[in-house]
């Protein structure tokens, strides 16, 4: 057994398994020291030499800047009626990068709130266009019992909460819908063309109206508070708040009443009003008819809504009154008038025989009056106060067309206005010019007689007719339209009054052709025999106005007689036109009537006007018919009803 181990230990290197074990030992001591070492300095990097960036990751991931949206301007009237407010109101908002299963979590909700199909899917389509970092609104206006609800089972919904906050609301409705427009929810591509930091924590943005054109006064600087939340990124406690600054308030020239009045007195009628101070171009009244109840889209209007609107043949949301282009009719005569004695075409005295129609030398096309039996001999003053389309015939071939598209442009028509609404449209006033740019052919004597009557290619907005109006009111004078009055500072309560902008002054070589034409706007009203003598007969004012009639379907050749209103179909029907500013002799509102389909302006469109001077100058309604009395068939054309 001896020579057993002997023979053991001497195929065993004792030695040499000593200096083994040493050397292993030795690197993993060297390890072990080296991964302390590493830690040591690790944990100096981690808590000396970077504290304060580890820190305030610390802190940012417990404490969060929450964007505090401002408080948006509110809208007042010239009076100040309040036409855009805001109420306070409950909103559930679902933040979607925080949400796993949205279609469960919507499922769940509506256990506790509400929710609609209308809801859920006007969600989506804002999930859709909204950033998904950004809270998206689910529903507003719960109501205490749903707030309620919710709050006792917040913790089972990540990503979701409800906000107290503030939802528009407009006072007007459908009548003040295309001027002082609505809110509506922001979209990415709104966002990427607007300065981000201005819109921290805001959801909503103006679409159009007065919301749109002056939504950077209306918005407001952001503000912000930092909170405390835990590891699901619930808000614990509030740690500071920075105070953002509200939006201003702004004061508009609308007057709200005659706003009224004016939509009233259109009554069924499709069309629009609009009434300018002469003395400053503030608007008064901006009237397009059919209108829309903007608040649906506040909140986001659905799908099947918002395509009624848009299928609605009635097209409320088209604005008449800075979108909708017609044929002025003879609404141009005035200034046509005003033309023809500046270039000498024409004088006062001057007189032509009409015999209900005309035709150009070598011609045999009929240029008919609307008087088909004839006016016979007319002056200036007859001509406009009788509105006999022979006499303007014959100005315009003697004017041409060159000096008519001169005049007429420096009374602004065809052109935009500059109007602070956005969307508006310029319309057209040809020149010979044009036609060749556009149609690559020349001009002919003939379109120049349309021209002359406001028929043919022109086509104006009812906001560019109640410029000229008031230009004409100004003897030439007149300032840029607006709507925006005087802005106010919510906090100081300093207000600052817009200053009206003039436009170049129209300068005639004898200034006495403004009391020639004015002289005979005059009689258009109140001289027996013109075409608006019904509403100014009994008026406790003067009031110098201009009817006119748009063709909307011509007459064949052979066509004697016109036929009556309720023999055409509603659609072919002439367009019903009126302009007018009062007092005559010291004017402050100029006013322009567009009644689509209506028929005659004398008879259609002159009483809406009427009873929005009344409204402005009296302060009450003393002339007008109810809105069933303005919608029934108009009588045959008479010596008044052009």
């Amino acid at each position: 057994m001896m020579a057993r181990r002997r023979r053991r230990e001497s195929l065993k290197n004792v030695q040499a398994e000593r200096a083994t074990f040493l050397s292993r030992s030795l690197f993993a001591g060297f390890l072990v020291a080296l991964g302390l070492i590493a830690l040591v300095v690790r944990l100096f990097d981690l808590q000396v030499a970077r504290h304060e960036y580890f820190s305030t990751r610390a802190d940012q991931n417990r404490m969060r800047v929450v964007p505090v949206a401002p408080v948006r301007g509110l809208i007042y009237d010239r009076n100040g009626t309040i036409l855009a407010q805001n109420q306070p109101s409950f909103v559930l908002e679902i933040t979607p990068e925080q949400v796993d299963d949205m279609k469960g979590l919507l499922t769940r909700l509506g256990q506790l709130v509400h929710l609609t199909e209308t809801d859920i899917q006007r969600f989506r389509d804002r999930v859709r266009k909204s950033p998904r970092y950004r809270g998206v609104p689910l529903r507003s206006n719960l109501s205490m019992e749903e707030v309620a609800a919710y709050e006792i089972r917040r913790h089972e919904f990540r990503g979701v909460e409800v906000t107290a906050g503030l939802t528009r609301n407009y006072r007007l409705g459908a009548s003040g819908a295309h001027v002082v427009g609505y809110v509506g929810g922001i979209t990415e591509e709104e966002l990427q063309q607007a300065d981000e930091r201005s819109f921290q924590g805001i959801n909503q943005i103006g679409k159009v109206g007065v919301e749109k054109s002056h939504e950077d006064l209306l918005r407001g600087q952001p503000g912000a508070k930092i909170i405390e939340a835990n590891a699901y990124g619930r808000p614990l406690r509030e740690l500071d708040y920075r105070r953002g600054y509200p939006g201003r308030n702004l004061y508009l020239s609308l007057d709200a009443q005659v706003q009224l009045v004016a939509e009233q007195a259109l009554g069924d009628l499709t069309g629009s009003v609009v009434a300018l101070d002469p003395r400053n171009g503030e608007v008064i009244a901006l009237v397009s008819k059919p209108g829309y109840d903007p608040q649906p889209f506040v909140e986001g209007i659905d799908a099947a809504s918002y395509k009624a609107l848009l299928d609605d043949p009635g097209r409320p949301l088209f604005n008449r009154a800075l979108q909708g282009t017609y044929p002025p009719g003879s609404t141009i005569k005035p200034a046509m008038a005003l033309a023809g004695l500046e270039f000498g075409a024409v004088d006062p005295d001057h007189r032509e025989f009409c015999r209900g129609e005309m035709t150009l030398p070598g011609s045999s096309r009929k240029y008919r009056c609307w008087k088909r039996t004839g006016h016979g001999w007319m002056d200036m003053a007859a001509g406009v106060m009788r509105s006999c389309d022979v006499y303007f015939y014959q100005l315009a071939l003697s004017l041409g067309i060159d000096h008519i598209a001169r005049a007429m442009g420096e009374f602004g028509l065809g052109r935009p206005t500059g109007l602070d609404l956005p969307l508006e449209k310029g319309g057209l006033f040809p020149s010979r010019e044009w036609k060749q740019r556009v149609r690559k052919e020349a001009w002919f004597p003939g379109e120049t007689l349309n021209i002359g009557i406001g028929q043919g290619y022109t086509l104006v907005t009812p906001l560019q007719l109640a410029q000229m109006t008031a230009r004409i009111a100004m003897r030439g004078g007149g300032f840029k339209p607006h709507v925006l009055r005087a802005i106010e500072d919510p906090i100081s309560k300093n207000r600052e009054t817009v200053a009206p902008e003039p436009l170049p002054p129209i300068e005639l070589k004898d200034g006495r052709s403004w009391n020639t034409v004015i002289k005979a706007m005059e009689d258009v009203t109140h001289a027996a025999g013109g075409t608006a003598y019904r509403i100014g007969r009994d008026a406790p004012y003067r009031i110098a106005s201009k009817t006119g009639t748009a063709q909307v379907a011509g007459l064949r050749q052979d066509e004697k007689v016109a036929p009556t209103l309720e023999a055409t179909p509603r659609h072919l029907r002439d367009h019903a036109l009126f302009i007018a500013f009062a007092p005559a002799d010291d004017p402050r509102i100029a006013v322009a009537v567009i009644a689509e389909h209506a028929g005659h302006g004398g008879s259609a469109a002159s009483p809406i006007a009427r009873q929005v001077m009344d409204q402005y100058l009296l302060g009450e309604i003393r002339y007008g018919r109810s809105a069933a009395e303005l919608t029934a068939p108009e009588p045959q054309p008479t010596e008044v009803d052009e």
